[in-house]
């Protein structure tokens, strides 16, 4: 699942999962969580989860957090850099957000 272009949009799945990792949390919390923020729009599988995952661990946008040796349930947060690609990526919806209303007259379709 691609997340980004350099600098480009996220997709909506990788920016719910980043909200959701403001509370750090597990794999299946993340993905009963992010159905809820979406409206129930996004549901992941654990597959496109696991996968998304790997690919924000190897860019340092989250972060494994230490649990108990025995325990099967990993949990995940963000990092300071995962809150700034956040961050960006408000920054750009707000943007297209403020151009469409602009040239649609501000009509909620």
């Amino acid at each position: 699942m691609p997340e980004s272009n350099e600098r480009g949009a996220l997709t909506e799945a990788v920016f719910y999962i980043l909200l959701a990792l403001y509370t750090p949390m597990h794999g299946y919390r993340i993905m009963q969580t992010v159905r809820e923020l979406s409206h129930e729009r996004v549901n992941l599988g654990a597959g496109t989860l696991y996968g998304a995952i790997n690919t924000l661990l190897e860019k340092s946008w989250i972060r494994p957090i230490a649990g108990e040796a025995d325990s099967r349930k990993k949990e995940y947060e963000i990092t300071a850099l995962g809150k700034s690609i956040v961050d960006s990526e408000l920054l750009r919806l707000q943007e297209l957000v403020e151009t469409g209303k602009r040239i649609a007259g501000g009509r909620m379709l």
